[in-house]
């Protein structure tokens, strides 16, 4: 006779399953169960990236049950759907991330202390997928979080690149890059989808034919095709049980070996259409500068966006017949320009292979199309040579070319003749080699045209597409980005989550908005304590990877003011390092200056065909070396440059900041995001009026922040006066005495002239406008050395940032994509068990 209770003698007794269930026995008894049978490891054997994998599989197993669950329920609702089409997803590590969002985090920690092993250790196994370059990529992995989240119902697409954003090495101060093979050990959160691979066609010719009732048909035909086999991976939303999916493409040839070649002995002969095909996918935003780098990024743009297309439609046409209700099922989504050509290849598919008439689709894909611009910068929107298109996309150059067509008869009405006009808005740039100006495309072929922050879409309407916005008004509008406060806070910052929860409850991690109630808390004494205490143990956590990887000893005790962006002039690392040169001086000259010890930290990478953004790094290493080991500074500064950024290293990064660098010229960022991450976790900006700076000082109030520098308008003022950087250097000690040791070496005394071309840059046109806002800057860094003397007063000054920060939130974000652009309701589902329930 057995005591073991059974169902008959306990009728609440809950059996669970070792794939979903949620208690600590059954999770452990899973992980157990995939170190063995997955991994195929005894534990007594079993290595520490064996213990990642076996736990990524257990949450995994986890989320492949709420993410069945929710695809069917949104097919049984027949909802509609956002599509999110980015060439970056900067995701960001799994697990941690999941095991929040799942609540499993402490029972993870306990169960793996059973055995001796600490959860963060485990987390560092896992690799960094850099399928992005910077904001782009992370604002779209943080759209997808919020979107989960909030259960708006949708998919991202983008690529499967085998090599992410280069490996950045720093070897005697330069930028090199390496490959970074993240996926090359195995992905425990993707599966392959073969079943629904895509082929995708490029080069070829166009044939023409009329039916019988006198409509011409085109055939794209010949040429050669490559394969785009699906990769899903599941996004979480938090505290629900949505899971959606991020789809992302890898390019395989459609012929992977010529037999007879390999058999006549021609090995690499009988390879080459595979190298050819998969190069497609291989790496992210390769060197465009050769013809070659350009078509391969065209193709790489144009392979993704023809496979999501297919895929969208092949999605559709499950319940579907006709392509009436295309715009009130699907709502595709541009992120920048990289997938602009989608509007071409809707219309394409639409009418040649649908049958449906010009007219007909075109309305349905300008009803379906959203797009969302991301830059202001000329250079940065993206024109491909007509010559290019014509050999590469063949079909789609005649569907651009029937667009513009149509489109300028409505131009010139609207202009009233106004040849002007019509050239400055046509798709096609006329003048010099023909080229397709992918942003006019996307604006024409969309229903909505969205900026990223206040002052970008007021920019994007008075200058950079105004004549497109007086054509069409209402098409304009703002959406000013956000970021996930899960990942950015919850998980990044657990004891400054902690400190919040304690005082305002957790119900901020889903409504940032909550965090206002903070402010009842801004003069008390022991939250004061409490979050400089916090603070300080994340500056000891981040000197730690400083000194490892550095090999460089900082002091947790001085000021961390970071600097954390992609190397660019119009971001203007060049003006910091200006002004620690300054500072240098300051402190060699007079060695009894009272100031506060700070230690100057960069990271980010430049772009490795962007060779004055590489002389900035190496210029930042150069001050650091000579700085750190004069005697005279005795750790007053220190200078450091972090090499390999990514969102890992960022979440160490954000949390330790107790200064965060906006400096960008003014009406040359669109956004930014790091500016709201580093305020979240309780930094003070010093900053310009540019991109969401602007909204985060009207929100924190002007006296929580450290402004400087010309505006937007003063810097378009001053070009038209004629600007004369030479003029500010002589106004200006401070700056001539930086400027004039970088010239003379003397920070590179074994390559005096090693900073040439950035003297010039400054000297002869200050494009960004380093030395017109030089002085201002110095001021600013002034003021802040003078209020973080007064540790009450700044660390008020830190819960009056975070309490305002909720409106930053990607979460705010997308619900007004979801109601504005979208037309899309939230869902809301649960249908799992929680932690803690079952035996």
């Amino acid at each position: 006779m057995t005591d073991t209770p059974s169902f008959e003698t306990n009728p609440n007794l809950i059996i669970e399953d070792d794939r979903t269930g949620m208690s600590p026995k059954t999770l452990q008894r899973a992980v157990l169960d995939h170190l063995f049978y997955t991994c195929g490891k005894d534990l007594p054997f079993a290595t520490r990236d064996d213990t990642y994998r076996a736990m990524a599989h257990t949450v995994r197993d986890r989320l492949i049950h709420r993410w069945i669950q929710t695809q069917r329920a949104h097919h049984e609702a027949d909802v509609k759907r956002a599509y999110y089409l980015s060439a970056e997803f900067l995701l960001g590590r799994a697990l941690a991330d999941n095991l929040h969002k799942l609540g499993l985090w402490k029972v993870a920690e306990a169960g793996l202390r059973r055995y001796d092993v600490e959860l963060n250790d485990v987390l560092e196994t896992e690799h960094d997928p850099g399928l992005g370059n910077g904001g782009l990529g992370r604002l779209a992995a943080c759209f997808l979080d919020s979107m989960a989240t909030l259960g708006v119902p949708g998919m991202g697409y983008g690529i499967r690149y085998e090599f992410g954003i280069f490996e950045q090495l720093i070897r005697d101060g330069w930028q090199l890059e390496s490959p970074d093979a993240w996926a090359a050990l195995g992905n425990p959160w993707e599966i392959p989808r073969h079943e629904f691979t895509q082929p995708v066609r490029f080069y070829g010719h166009v044939e023409h034919s009329r039916t019988d009732d006198g409509r011409t048909i085109a055939r794209w035909v010949g040429g050669t095709e490559v394969l785009g086999v699906p990769y899903d991976m599941p996004i979480a939303g938090y505290g629900n049980d949505t899971v959606i999916t991020l789809r992302l493409w890898s390019a395989r040839a459609s012929k992977l070996l010529d037999f007879e070649r390999f058999n006549r002995g021609e090995y690499q002969a009988a390879v080459d259409d595979k190298v050819i095909g998969e190069t497609i996918s291989k790496v992210l935003y390769p060197n465009d500068v050769p013809p070659e780098g350009k078509e391969l990024r065209l193709k790489q743009q144009y392979f993704f966006v023809a496979c999501s297309i297919a895929d969208i439609l092949r999605r559709y046409k499950r319940t579907r017949k006709t392509f009436d209700d295309l715009p009130k099922k699907v709502a595709i989504q541009l992120n920048d320009t990289h997938p602009a050509i989608a509007v071409a290849e809707l219309m394409r598919v639409l009418v040649d292979v649908e049958g449906l008439t010009w007219e007909e689709a075109w309305n349905i894909t300008r009803q379906t199309v959203a797009y969302t611009n991301h830059t202001l910068l000329a250079e940065a929107l993206e024109k491909w040579p007509v010559s290019l298109f014509e050999r590469l996309l063949p079909r789609h150059l005649e569907i651009i070319y029937e667009i513009n067509a149509r489109f300028l008869r409505e131009v010139h009405v609207f202009a009233k003749g106004d040849v002007g006009r019509v050239r400055r808005m046509s798709i096609v740039e006329e003048g010099g080699e023909k080229q397709i100006r992918m942003a006019h495309l996307a604006v024409v072929g969309s229903h909505s045209v969205n900026g990223v922050a206040e002052l970008h879409s007021h920019l994007l309407r008075e200058r950079v597409l105004k004549d497109f916005a007086e054509l069409w008004p209402d098409r304009f509008n703002n959406k000013t980005n956000g970021v996930t406060p899960r990942r950015w806070l919850l998980s990044a910052n657990p004891k400054l989550a902690d400190a919040i929860t304690a005082r305002i409850g957790n119900g901020w991690v889903k409504d940032l908005r909550r965090l206002e109630e903070l402010d009842a808390y801004a003069d008390d004494a022991a939250f004061h304590e409490e979050l400089r205490a916090i603070k300080r143990d994340n500056k000891v956590k981040l000197a730690k990877i400083i000194a490892k990887r550095c090999q460089v000893t900082v002091d947790p005790d001085s000021i961390f003011d970071i600097h954390i962006k992609r190397l660019h002039l119009y971001k203007r690392q060049l003006l910091n390092a200006l002004h620690i040169a300054w500072l240098y001086w300051r402190l060699k000259d007079d060695p009894s200056a009272d100031i506060v010890p700070r230690t100057f930290l960069f990271a980010g990478k430049a772009a490795p065909g962007y060779w004055m953004a590489k002389k900035i790094i190496k210029l930042v290493g150069d001050l650091g070396k000579v700085i750190n080991d004069d005697p005279v500074m005795r750790d007053r500064i220190k200078v450091v440059f972090l090499p390999n950024y990514s969102v890992s290293l960022a979440e160490r990064m954000f949390p330790a900041a107790d200064v965060s660098e906006q400096i960008s010229t003014a009406g040359k960022e669109a956004s930014g995001t790091g500016n709201m991450k580093f305020q979240m976790n309780g930094a003070l900006t010093v900053g310009t009026l540019d991109g969401a700076n602007v909204e985060i000082r009207e929100r924190v109030g002007a006296e929580n922040f450290f402004l400087f520098g010309l505006t937007a308008e003063e810097v378009d003022a001053l070009d038209s006066r004629g600007y004369r950087p030479s003029a500010y250097i002589s106004e200006s000690p401070r700056l001539r005495r930086a400027i004039e040791s970088i010239r003379d070496g003397f920070f590179s005394p074994e390559d005096p002239g090693r900073f040439h071309d950035l003297v010039q840059e400054l000297t002869g046109w200050d494009t960004y406008k380093h030395c017109a806002d030089f002085d201002a800057y110095a001021d600013a860094q002034a003021e802040v050395d003078r209020v973080y003397r007064d540790q009450t007063e700044w660390t008020r000054r830190v819960i009056k940032n975070i309490a305002h920060s909720g409106h930053f939130s990607s979460d705010r974000t997308i619900r007004e994509y979801a109601r504005d652009i979208w037309g899309i309701e939230p869902m809301h589902l649960s249908f799992s068990p929680k932690p803690g329930e079952g035996e």
